[in-house]
């Protein structure tokens, strides 16, 4: 292998320049430099010069395009040698264009008589794979031949069904050992990729109706090891893949917990925080620290803390699939969170090691971006990039059969990728859900190429998380002290109605607006609440609390929960449990029982919803037509009319009373009764309240009449 004592650097920075930076204590007026030729040295023709501190650096006209895979030598006027490295060209359109590579064949493709392997990597001069044992005791290292765009292949013949393997990258004349980033399997805590025979991972699949409008869908949001591992959750493997596999579970005080609990509870969609493989849980000593899963290690893979057995990894997979159809076989569909704006350590990952400086996004002076906030953001408008996207979760839907993802930070991509994410998707499952973040973050990316709310237009088939929903109903996440309608803040009263509308100044359907007030970022409600009023009782706080979340089920769009919040989920204060102890972050099986009615109100109001297509309209004309507010100056009501169609009532009439000291007597319209199902803590929806004349409103809460 040539070595080289780099006294100056050369860098490949468009595919006709090279870019040269040479010490200022060896820089000289008659600086002139060649390219290294078989045939000899092709002088290049200088045609700029820049002083840029310590250094001089020189751009360089090449006389034609050089060839990748191979290594080439820049000589001085002195005879002073550097190689040519692989700079910022990779980053450029031409290099793109060069070596996109569409097929679907990257990864390991295992059959008992052959094993072929395949990886991108068209700077590489060199690619080796690398057999590894159970005891990761090296077994083989063999030569991968360089393939059509930038790809390396080898077929192994013979049975290799379990074996650990590595990639090995020879690029600027440095070796990298590297994870496959197509792996489907993984040795524990993801040190090696590792060779699995797919047969025997098949789970049968359960078909589901077909969603017909994605506002019917009502969103519950739950990380695997907290739904489990609270001491009084009645799961037998508490923190575990399999604690959803378990069915008719109790804590000690008689109340049902676990998928039994949800089923009953009556959501429609599971979303599940990132259950692929991450990294800062040691997968052998689990209960030792936390995570919710924002630390995305390998892509394709399950994480394997949530596992029996991590040392298997064909255990990890079996049980995640098991799980997705534990919950369709309780008829709920799952959504999948997914981290593809950033990596945990961009210096450490395969990507980095495979091809330097290509998969994330830099500045104009080739600063790496940080508009995630950890070091780096993927950069998902280019092709190989967006490819290992769009494959990603094809490889999902397909295999694990789920039915749709969240998107973390989704304003860090393009709009492009995420159409062809849907479109992806969509092929699969006509019904699937995608929702995500559409944060304006301060990356690269020109606006109008950013998934953010505010090209919502041109991703139609996408739903955003509607901060504005949370921040006018509950208070703002970014200040305790900003107060909410629930608080009756009275300048909200208008945003609260566009709210209740299904946010149409936002979102050209109101399917696209995820309706919320607390999720796992951030203070729950009930520890917000508690911190802001403190003097304030906790009966009168609980009150607050049931009116936004009743504003959430009740209102035009998708409504979205986290875990717990039907019975006043507490972090015990703690804003940004990411890493926070299990009797932090659980999911308190005991508050499932002492709010029990809150449980039983929560669940009555998601039968509501479901029961009448009115509060879910699927157009913003439908809405337009139907729904009116009233004209109460300081009380917030309003009408669902004609809306027989939609299901058993033809007029609806709902309140929303957040004053503790005001009340109102409300005359309902028309002639006839009216008949009340909902009152500020109960449902009678089975027993309607006949109301023949007025109602006094004077409790905080949510009252809702209804009319044939």
């Amino acid at each position: 292998m040539l070595t080289i004592n780099r006294s100056f650097e050369a860098f490949l920075d468009r595919i006709d320049e090279i870019t040269i930076l040479i010490p200022k204590s060896r820089d000289g007026e008659k600086k002139n430099f060649s390219l290294s030729l078989t045939k000899g040295n092709e002088p290049l023709l200088v045609i700029d010069r820049f002083d840029i501190g310590t250094h001089s650096k020189y751009v360089c006209k090449l006389p034609f395009e050089l060839q990748f895979g191979k290594t080439y030598i820049i000589t001085d006027e002195q005879g002073v040698q550097t190689d040519l490295q692989i700079g910022a060209v990779i980053r450029t359109v031409e290099f793109d264009q060069k070596f996109a590579y569409a097929a679907s064949d990257l990864g390991v493709h295992y059959s008992k008589e052959t094993t072929k392997c395949k990886v991108w990597a068209p700077t590489a001069t060199h690619m080796k794979l690398r057999l590894y044992d159970k005891h990761e005791q090296i077994v083989e290292t063999y030569d991968m031949v360089r393939e059509e765009k930038g790809t390396w292949s080898i077929t192994l013949d013979g049975d290799f069904d379990g074996y650990y393997y590595t990639y090995l990258a020879c690029i600027n004349l440095l070796w990298n050992e590297a994870v496959d980033p197509y792996t489907k399997a993984v040795s524990i805590n993801g040190k090696f990729g590792v060779i699995i025979d797919e047969q025997k991972i098949n789970i049968p699949k359960i078909d589901l109706p077909k969603l017909k409008n994605k506002t019917d869908a009502i969103i519950y949001e739950a990380h695997i090891r907290d739904f489990s591992i609270h001491e009084n959750s009645g799961l037998v493997h508490k923190g575990k893949y399999e604690a959803w596999l378990e069915t008719g579970t109790k804590n000690g005080n008689g109340d049902t917990t676990g998928i039994t609990y949800l089923k009953k509870l009556g959501v429609t969609h599971i979303e599940l925080l990132p259950v692929n493989d991450f990294e800062e849980v040691d997968e052998r000593n689990p209960q030792k620290s936390y995570n919710w899963g924002y630390n995305p290690l390998h892509f394709f893979a399950p994480e394997g803390s949530y596992s029996l057995n991590p040392e298997d990894p064909y255990k990890r997979i079996i049980e995640l699939k098991s799980v997705i159809q534990s919950l369709h076989n309780q008829g709920l569909k799952v959504i999948l969170d997914v981290v593809f704006n950033h990596v945990y350590s961009k210096e450490h990952s395969s990507f980095e090691k495979l091809l330097p400086g290509y998969y994330f996004r830099y500045d104009e002076n080739g600063i790496s971006s940080n508009g995630t906030g950890v070091g780096n953001d993927l950069a998902s408008e280019r092709y190989m990039v967006r490819k290992l996207i769009v494959d990603c979760v094809t490889y999902w839907m397909k295999e694990y059969d789920v039915d749709g993802f969240r998107f973390d930070l989704m304003g860090i991509h393009d709009v492009e990728t995420m159409n062809q994410v849907e479109t992806a998707v969509l092929s699969i499952k006509q019904d699937a859900f995608l929702l995500g973040e559409g944060w304006d973050l301060n990356t690269p990316l020109p606006l109008e190429q950013k998934t953010i709310i505010k090209n919502a237009h041109k991703v139609p088939s996408i739903s955003f998380f509607n901060d504005q929903f949370r921040d006018v109903i509950k208070g703002s996440t970014f200040s305790l002290h900003d107060t909410g309608f629930v608080y009756e803040n009275a300048d909200k009263v208008d945003q609260t109605k566009l709210l209740i509308s299904g946010s149409p100044t936002m979102f050209h359907h109101p399917d696209q607006s995820i309706n919320y007030v607390e999720s796992h970022d951030n203070h729950t409600m009930w520890d917000r609440f508690s911190l802001y009023s403190e003097s304030e009782s906790k009966e009168i706080k609980q009150a607050r609390h049931r009116l936004a979340t009743s504003i959430v089920l009740l209102s035009q769009g998708v409504p979205f929960l986290h875990a717990g919040q039907e019975f006043f989920r507490t972090k015990k204060g703690v804003e940004n449990s990411y890493n926070s102890p299990d009797h932090i972050n659980c999911l308190n099986w005991n508050e499932r029982s002492t709010y029990k009615d809150n449980v039983e109100y929560i669940r009555g109001l998601i039968k509501v919803r479901k029961q009448h297509g009115g509060f879910r309209l699927s157009t913003n004309k439908l809405i337009e037509k139907h729904l009116t507010f009233n004209h109460h100056r300081q009380l917030l009501s309003y009408q669902l009319k004609d809306v027989g169609a939609f299901g058993p009532w033809d007029r609806i009439y709902v309140v929303h009373h957040n004053q503790l000291e005001h009340y109102y007597e409300i005359r309902l319209p028309g002639d006839g009764d009216w008949m009340q199902i909902v009152s500020p803590t109960h449902i009678f929806l089975e027993s309607p309240i006949v109301i023949k004349n007025g109602m006094k409103i004077d409790e905080i809460g949510t009252y809702v009449f209804c009319k044939n």
